[in-house]
């Protein structure tokens, strides 16, 4: 079996982000990156099946060079070797357009349900349609009898079980595995496995960032007395104007 798990460059949440050039870019300095955390959560799912099914693990990042420390890590939690499509993310379309061209002849493709920084969790369905597979996502068990998956999801109000067969996309979310740790023997490994660098498939550009905005920062907390009910009931009213 081939996995082929997509994982993400993004911003640690502890990160202070601003933007440069007219609020046109965005300011990596001093930022630190880490894999996706929903990635982290594919990732480790494929390493479990690796191990227990004797499956082979591929990661794939679409990203310039200063993914390739995010992309080693990966190798060194587990994955056997690695893409690297030489391109800016542009946008969800782009990405999954990079992954779909790389992703034939793997039995099952996992990334996260979404990316931390845009959030905008429709690469793996794009992925799926692109490819002719059934695709799905939030996916919170993933199980494998032979050629056929077993799968809980997330819906709202509860789950969804969903039986499927290979190959497919799935979208990951917790709790489908814990997170992995590299230990010395994985990183010092990681050092040498393959890592492919190839070049992004030719697109139309399909839009154009005009600039980010940060949301508004946060007011200060007014604290009400509570026998004051009818102060409460006013600024409710006046400045939260949410009755």
């Amino acid at each position: 079996m081939k996995i082929l798990v997509c994982i993400s460059h993004v911003p640690d949440t502890t990160s202070r982000i601003n933007f440069i050039d007219n609020n046109t870019k965005f300011d990596s300095n001093g930022v630190q990156f880490i894999i996706g955390p929903y990635d982290d959560y594919a990732l480790a799912r494929a390493i479990e099946l690796k191990e227990s099914l004797g499956a082979s693990v591929t990661v794939i990042n679409v990203g310039l060079a200063e993914t390739e420390p995010t992309i080693r890590k990966a190798l060194a939690i587990g994955a056997d070797d690695a893409i690297r499509v030489n391109a800016e993310p542009l946008d969800s379309f782009f990405v999954a357009t990079q992954i779909a061209e790389h992703a034939k002849g793997f039995d099952l493709i996992l990334m996260g349900r979404e990316s931390i920084d845009f959030n905008g969790g429709v690469v793996h369905a794009m992925v799926g349609e692109m490819l002719g597979i059934p695709s799905l996502s939030p996916v919170m068990k993933l199980d494998i009898e032979g050629t056929h998956v077993k799968m809980a999801q997330e819906i709202e109000g509860g789950k969804e079980y969903v039986d499927a067969s290979l190959p497919l996309v799935a979208g990951c979310q917790e709790p489908i595995a814990e997170w992995k740790i590299p230990n010395m023997r994985g990183i010092m490994s990681a050092r040498t496995k393959p890592l492919k660098v190839v070049e992004p498939k030719s697109l139309d550009k399909l839009q154009i960032l005009k600039k980010f905005e940060l949301p508004a920062p946060k007011v200060a907390v007014k604290m009400i007395s509570a026998d004051n009910v009818g102060e409460l009931v006013t600024l409710l009213k006046t400045e939260a104007k949410v009755i």
